[in-house]
């Protein structure tokens, strides 16, 4: 049975004026899950303004206090875990031990930096004349807009919504149209904590319309951006020649390099549930693997059969491993971007098909999937897919495969599998991406780690940890002569 949701909008739940959309299970597209608000550019730029009403008490109120509902917040998401997630698995897709984390890391993320409410807010400096003193402090910047995908539609804004607020600033959130319900339950959730009207706002509906309205919203002074690099970068454009902050993060072909001396099995292991997690559908997924050619066969043998081995279905059965992509518009491109492949000379070594069977035919399931890529200049290594789709290429030499590995306009995270301590720092030094592990999956960073990336998959600002509380703060500098 589906539900009616609506927006908070100055501390109120607002209802469409005249539209809403079906939010679709894609494990199975004959059930509607909710039905979402269409709202207006004038509704978007209504929660702008009710934002820049609130923003000067909010800014005024003490970061402990501010800490405090964030504190409360984050309990309130734990306490309702269990309904939250079987709300996110049944809209987006994901397990349900995966959305039971996504509330987990969600929470994490309030709790983390509610607890900088009561750390130091500047820094006293030297000056050259005596009798004065001289210290910068830390002060919010305004209104703050968040644009949320699809894929972690709770945790995603959490990591955006969190830092903004404590730091004293208001905020709107334009929830994922494929997974609107969990951006509604992080605003009940702050709502229900005390949070005082019109300091979080969401609105819901088409990214032409109210994504728009509220990127070109006179009150707006930030943009939090997560999403693909070309709709990032046309919100770049859109903001160009006006004091707004952005910060993007943006899209993703992350590489694990295998060289001789790693362990094959644990390797292997840890590929596959970093390029299968979500079905692929996360930034950080691995999505392309260079390995050398002396374990290459072996290698290979031992992904195949993780692939293989792996659980699909509905995401709400306790037992499934993987679950469905989100709709069946990403279903199809996934499917074109494999066929593309093949054409383009690529060797599907297991899956490479939507699923079929009992339980499949209503269902967004693709196959875990992993193709031999014989050139890295075909479009499978170089442009994201965000699926289940794991791209093999063979390295004759370590060089050879340092090179294939760089081989990529983004530079979002990278992981090497080695015992060398010499070829480790050489690919730390070398790869030109905001995250880097080493015998690690490229997925997984924690919330006080710093987090973003370089070139096309992200702006200059980072989001996670304490470095992100410099995007939703400006930096003021004070002198006081206080002895003539």
């Amino acid at each position: 049975m589906s539900t009616i949701t609506g927006n908070l909008i100055n501390g109120s739940w607002v209802e469409a004026s005249d539209s809403y959309f079906d939010n679709i299970n894609p494990a199975d597209w004959t059930e509607i899950v909710s039905q979402v608000p269409s709202m207006s550019a004038s509704d978007a730029t209504a929660a702008c303004a009710a934002a820049a009403a609130a923003f000067p008490a909010w800014s005024a109120t003490s970061p402990i206090a501010r800490g405090d509902i964030l504190y409360r917040a984050a309990a309130l998401l734990r306490e309702r875990a269990e309904s939250i997630a079987q709300d996110i698995t049944r809209e987006m897709g994901k397990t349900i031990k995966e959305s039971t984390a996504e509330v987990g890391g969600a929470a994490n993320f309030l709790e983390y930096y509610a607890s900088f409410g009561r750390q130091d807010w500047g820094e006293r400096l030297p000056y050259r004349a005596d009798g004065v003193e001289a210290f910068v402090r830390r002060e919010p910047i305004g209104v703050v807009v968040a644009i949320s995908p699809f894929n972690d539609p709770l945790l995603t804004p959490a990591r955006k919504i969190g830092p903004a607020l404590i730091c004293g600033n208001t905020a709107v959130l334009k929830v994922a149209s494929d997974s609107p319900l969990a951006g509604f339950h992080l605003a009940a959730a702050l709502n229900d904590a005390g949070l005082p009207a019109g300091v979080f706002n969401t609105v819901s509906g088409k990214a032409s319309i109210v994504g728009d309205a509220l990127v070109d919203a006179g009150t707006v002074a930030a943009v939090s951006f997560t999403g693909s690099t070309e709709v990032g970068h046309a919100i770049g454009r859109r903001l160009a020649g006006r004091s707004v902050r952005l910060q993007a993060e943006l899209g993703g072909k992350n590489g694990a390099l295998v060289l001789a001396d790693a362990d094959i099995d644990y390797a292997a292991a840890t590929i596959s549930n970093a390029g299968f997690a979500q079905a692929g559908q996360r930034c950080t997924a691995t999505s392309r693997v260079v390995v050398v050619e002396s374990v290459y066969d072996d290698f290979m043998q031992a992904l195949a059969s993780h692939a293989k081995e792996l659980k699909l279905g509905p995401g709400i059965s306790a037992d499934t491993q993987m679950g469905p992509v989100v709709n069946r518009r990403h279903m199809n491109d996934v499917l074109n971007d494999i066929d593309t492949a093949v054409h383009q000379g690529a060797n599907v070594v297991t899956g490479g098909s939507r699923a079929s069977g009992d339980g499949f035919a209503n269902g967004c399931f693709i196959e875990p999937s992993v193709l031999e890529c014989p050139q890295t200049s075909d479009r499978l290594w170089q442009e994201e897919i965000f699926g289940p789709v794991l791209a093999v290429y063979r390295a004759k030499t370590a060089e050879d495969a340092f090179v294939a590995m760089s081989d990529t306009r983004y530079g979002l995270s990278s992981a090497v599998f080695t015992n060398d301590l010499a070829k480790t720092y050489s690919f730390i030094d070398r790869m030109d991406s905001g995250q880097v592990a080493v015998n690690l999956s490229t997925a997984g960073w924690d919330v006080h780690l710093p987090f973003g990336g370089f070139r096309e998959s992200g702006s200059a600002f980072k989001e996670q940890g304490e470095q992100a509380l410099q995007f939703y703060t400006r930096v003021k500098t004070v002198a006081i002569r206080h002895r003539v």
